[in-house]
């Protein structure tokens, strides 16, 4: 399964929506985006498995002709494009998704054929699973690395760069001092990157098969 990479899943879902209710839909995109909403998406602000996600709307008249003598698509419907990535299993982030912005998924997707609306689960669980498009290709530069450790090492940069301004020209007691003090302060941002305890059957499988493969090379 190529959604894996890692520790992070890509998952990209395509969803259909009537051509009239387009605009509905994008004014609510832009509502989100305004303070007063800020409560209706808190829940998938302080989700920290979350690397990346963004919703969008694609019109008929939007899909590429690569040439002229390409006939036009015909298509019923325009398409809303959701597309994220996220450490853990397929399972533990819809479920988390369903938990922490319930309302705020259904505003979402207002009126996307066939919604079903996020509670009760199930039926959420199998409309993302039917209109979910396999990635072909999915890269990671920092397999390891959850969204967690990008953000450590972020701070952990920043305070290191702080302390070196902070320290020229000190003497090497106060140094020192300095130095445990960055110490303890960034102890809770130091870890280790490598390979988690399996988190699904599907991501078990991924690691079988790269062995078997690498196997195979080697022989």
């Amino acid at each position: 399964m190529s959604n894996i990479a890692g520790k992070a899943y890509a998952m990209n879902v395509i969803t259909p929506i009537k051509a009239s209710r387009v605009w509905i839909n994008k004014i609510i995109f832009w509502l989100t985006r305004q303070p007063f909403m800020a409560g209706r998406l808190i829940g998938l602000i302080t989700l920290s498995m979350i690397h990346y996600a963004r919703w969008t709307i694609v019109q008929p008249s939007q899909f590429p002709r690569l040439a002229e003598s390409q006939p036009p698509e015909n298509f019923q419907y325009s398409y809303m494009l959701f597309f994220s990535n996220f450490n853990g299993s397929w399972e533990q982030y819809v479920d988390s998704f369903h938990m922490a912005i319930p309302t705020g998924l259904d505003l979402l997707w207002w009126r996307n054929v066939k919604y079903p609306n996020s509670v009760p689960l199930q039926p959420f669980h199998a409309y993302i699973t039917y209109n979910q498009i396999w990635t072909n290709h999915y890269y990671n530069a920092y397999p390891m690395a959850a969204s967690n450790d990008v953000k450590s090492a972020k701070r952990v940069k920043a305070e290191l760069l702080k302390f070196i301004e902070q320290t020229k020209g000190v003497t090497p007691e106060i140094f020192q001092q300095e130095y445990n003090q960055l110490l303890l302060k960034l102890q809770y941002d130091f870890g280790v990157m490598e390979p988690t305890p399996i988190v699904s059957l599907s991501a078990e499988a991924v690691e079988k098969r790269r062995e078997q493969e690498a196997l195979k090379s080697a022989g």
